[in-house]
């Protein structure tokens, strides 16, 4: 990388040289008039014929100081300063024999020789600031080319960033999309066949009811975007709507126990939490149980979690473990509802499931507590209470 920075350096250093070369000398001359030609009366053709060709002196031999300069850019300073120096040397007093020789030859005075010190402390003095200039101007092109990298790097990593975090999303959307698909069919299927089974039994009004709180509740899901979190109260508006459905099919067999502690009836929850898990206990504990069973939902703050406990009574079951996939069966249900927190909340949650004392299973969900920006109070479905 040093290597590739050095030449793109050099590279542009020699792109700028000769407009800086011209710019340098032709300043040169323009400040020698000014205070050598007009300070002496000595405004004629020959001494700025001397002033111009000593400008053009200065332009050829310095370019050997830009090769040599430039040949060991990358050396320790130990023998860059030393060669410099020399060269410097060198050069100051080729261009000062030179413009002396030049001098005699146009103005024909013949005792300059004897200012041949001074002429050469000026020499020194022009190149010493000539390679100055030509270092700083080096070094400041070699810093604007960092700055450059280092802002390409940073814009790269960026893009990066930008383009990962995307696909994350895309990625986060689409798991969340086909949890979603997963659960619809499944309980789309099971209504279908209760239909069915009642239009067969010639149950006509059951089934006409059915299929009309089918199509709010389908209407419902489809309305809500499973990527997002709504409030809890319209959580539980979407669980009536379909335990509305369960109801038909199941009548006094089923009962339903919400309680939502007030003040929290608009903290968010991802949209459809619960619907598989209490699917999961129609399926595996009222249905199989003559006498049906019991839902129960508690909803509460704890420790700035929101905490919601869903539990059922039924049919008797035994729980092996508290691990996603036993539970006699419910292990679908389950693991959409655990992927589908992950998916919202990653590590930042808990699930829990345990048996109750009827045999049911206890499901209990710790998730953070948000406030929903809106206000979304509805009274009749926060609490149900079904004897």
């Amino acid at each position: 990388m040093n290597e590739n920075l050095n030449n793109t350096n050099l590279s542009r250093s020699f792109n700028h040289f000769w407009p800086l070369q011209l710019v340098f000398w032709a300043g040169l001359c323009v400040i020698t008039f000014l205070t050598l030609t007009v300070w002496y009366g000595q405004i004629g053709w020959r001494h700025l014929s001397h002033t111009a060709l000593q400008g053009i002196l200065g332009i050829v031999l310095s370019y050997p100081l830009h090769i040599i300069f430039s040949s060991i850019w990358n050396s320790s300073q130990k023998l860059r300063i030393p060669i410099s120096l020399v060269a410097v040397a060198i050069a100051s007093g080729l261009w000062n024999v030179s413009r002396m020789i030049l001098f005699i030859w146009l103005t024909e005075e013949e005792d300059i020789w004897t200012d041949f010190g001074g002429w050469y402390f000026g020499a020194i003095f022009v190149f010493l600031c000539w390679t100055a200039l030509y270092h700083g101007i080096r070094y400041y092109l070699l810093l604007q080319t960092e700055h450059s990298m280092k802002l390409d790097a940073e814009a790269s990593v960026s893009e990066e960033k930008v383009k990962r975090l995307v696909a994350e999303t895309e990625a986060k959307d689409a798991q969340l999309k086909m949890l979603r698909y997963q659960l619809n069919p499944h309980f789309l299927f099971n209504t279908l066949n209760a239909i069915n089974s009642l239009v067969q039994s010639q149950q006509t009004d059951r089934a006409q009811r059915i299929t009309v709180q089918l199509s709010k509740f389908l209407r419902y899901s489809l309305d809500n975007n499973p990527e997002m979190k709504i409030p809890l109260n319209r959580e539980i508006e979407a669980l009536n709507l379909y335990l509305e459905i369960e109801k038909t099919r199941f009548g006094d067999r089923l009962t339903l126990d919400f309680e939502v502690d007030e003040g929290i009836e608009t903290a968010l929850v991802p949209s459809l939490l619960l619907q598989p898990l209490i699917e999961n206990s129609m399926k595996y504990a009222v249905a199989k149980n003559e006498e049906g069973g019991t839902i129960k939902l508690r909803s509460y703050l704890q420790e700035q979690n929101l905490v919601l406990e869903l539990s059922d009574t039924g049919a008797t079951q035994k729980l092996q473990s508290n691990k996603i996939g036993s539970g006699g069966g419910r292990g679908i249900g389950l693991r959409n509802t655990v992927d589908r927190l992950k998916a919202f909340y990653n590590e930042n949650y808990t699930f829990e499931l345990d048996t109750n004392q009827s045999g049911g299973l206890k499901t209990t969900i710790n998730i953070p507590y948000e406030p929903s920006p809106e206000v979304i109070v509805q009274p009749n479905t926060l609490r149900s209470n079904d004897d």
